[in-house]
C-alpha cells in the first residue's frame, strides 16, 4: 500500500481542501468544532496522523483526540507532571499497524530536580487500556543552561519514531539545539544532535523529516535554498549527518528575492514529504522529491498549519489506511 494522500490542512481548526475534484473533500464534510461545553477555551493543536487529530485543551488540561471524518472525540486526562504552565509539553497520536480501533498518544516535557538537573520525560496512552504507561525520561544534553526552557515542534513519524526538534528559549533568541527521538518500539527517548554545519537559529527555518531513501532527515532553509540532509550510519556504527541535495527555491517558485520576500515553515505533511512554505504574499506546498509545487493562498502569518493525510473516497465512504 502507498502513502496515503495529503487532503488538505487545518489552519487550525478550520479544514482547507487540496485536492483536485473528484478526489477533493467537499467543503463543510470534516467538522472539528462541534458545540458544547468541551469546545469554550484555549486549545493547542498537537498535529495529525492516521485519521486523527490530537489537541491540548488547555483551559480544563484535557486532550482531545478528534476522527473528523466521524465527529468522533476522545477526552483524555492529561497525566500529572505535564503542567504547561510550568514547562512547554507536546505530544503525537498514532495507530499501531493493522490496527484500526485503537489509537495511543504520546505526551513529552521537562521537569527539573533540586539539583538544577533538567531531563526530558514522556507517558504514552493506550485506548485499548485506558490508562497511561509509565514514565520514561532521558537527561537533556549538559551544554544547555540549568534553567533552560526548552520548547518542542510538532512531532514527525519516521519510521518507527518520533521526533521533534527541542528549542532552547534561554538564549537572547530561540535556536535550535538538539532533535528528541522516541522509539516506539524499544520504548525509549534520545537526544540526538543537529548537523554542526548549520546554523542554529531561527526554528522556522528547520524541518524534521524523512530523508530519500529512508531514515531521519532535516530539511534547512538557507536564504532561498532548502538543504537536504540525511543521517547516515557507518560500518563502525557511528551515526554522522550528510548533506545531500539543495534546492534553489527562488528559482522553482519564481520569487522576487529583491522585494524582500522571506521563507518561513509553516508546516509539513510527513507521508507525502510535503512542506508548507510561506512568503509574504504567498502559501506553497512542495513535493521535496519531485519538486512538484502548488501555490494555495495567501498565507495567515500567525498560523501553524496542520496536515491531514489519510484516504478518501468521495463517492462509497472513506477509508483509513494505518500502517506507517
Amino acid at each position: 500500500r502507498g502513502n496515503p494522500p495529503l487532503l488538505g490542512f487545518f489552519d487550525p481548526f478550520y479544514f482547507l481542501p487540496t485536492m483536485d475534484p473528484p478526489n477533493r473533500v467537499p467543503n463543510g464534510r470534516f467538522s472539528l468544532c462541534p458545540d458544547g461545553e468541551d469546545w469554550g477555551g484555549i486549545f493547542m493543536p498537537m498535529g495529525s496522523r492516521h485519521g486523527l487529530l490530537l489537541i491540548f485543551h488547555l483551559s480544563r488540561k484535557l486532550l482531545l483526540v478528534s476522527d473528523p471524518f466521524n465527529v468522533d472525540q476522545h477526552r483524555l486526562a492529561v497525566p500529572p507532571g505535564f503542567d504547561l504552565e510550568k514547562a512547554p509539553v507536546s505530544g503525537a497520536v498514532f495507530r499501531a499497524a493493522g490496527d484500526i480501533r485503537h489509537f495511543q498518544v504520546v505526551l513529552v516535557t521537562t521537569e527539573t530536580d533540586e539539583q538544577q538537573h533538567t531531563r526530558v520525560i514522556a507517558r504514552v496512552y493506550s485506548s485499548e487500556t485506558g490508562g497511561w504507561g509509565d514514565c520514561i525520561s532521558t537527561p537533556l544534553p549538559s551544554k544547555l543552561p540549568t534553567k533552560s526552557r526548552v520548547d518542542f515542534t510538532i512531532g514527525v513519524l519516521v519510521g518507527h519514531c518520533l521526533y521533534w526538534l527541542l528549542n532552547d528559549r534561554s538564549a537572547t533568541s530561540d535556536i535550535l539545539d538538539g532533535i528528541l527521538e522516541f522509539d516506539l518500539e524499544r520504548q525509549i527517548l534520545a537526544v540526538k544532535p543537529v548537523p554542526v554545519d548549520i546554523p542554529k537559529k531561527n526554528m522556522c527555518q528547520f524541518q524534521v523529516m524523512r530523508a530519500e531513501g529512508g531514515g531521519l532527515g532535516i530539511l534547512f532553509l538557507s536564504n532561498f535554498s532548502a538543504q537536504l540532509w540525511k543521517m547516515e550510519t557507518d560500518s563502525d556504527g557511528v551515526a554522522s549527518w550528510v548533506l545531500g541535495r539543495t534546492v534553489e527555491l527562488d528559482k522553482l517558485l519564481s520569487l522576487n528575492t529583491e522585494e524582500g520576500e522571506s521563507l518561513v515553515i509553516q508546516g509539513f505533511a510527513e507521508y507525502n514529504n510535503v512542506v508548507f512554505l510561506r512568503t509574504h504574499t504567498n502559501l506553497f506546498t512542495i513535493q521535496l522529491e519531485s519538486l512538484q509545487f502548488k501555490k494555495i493562498f495567501r498565507p495567515n502569518i500567525m498560523t501553524r498549519y496542520h496536515p491531514f493525510e489519510s484516504v478518501y473516497a468521495a463517492v462509497d465512504g472513506f477509508l483509513f489506511i494505518y500502517s506507517p
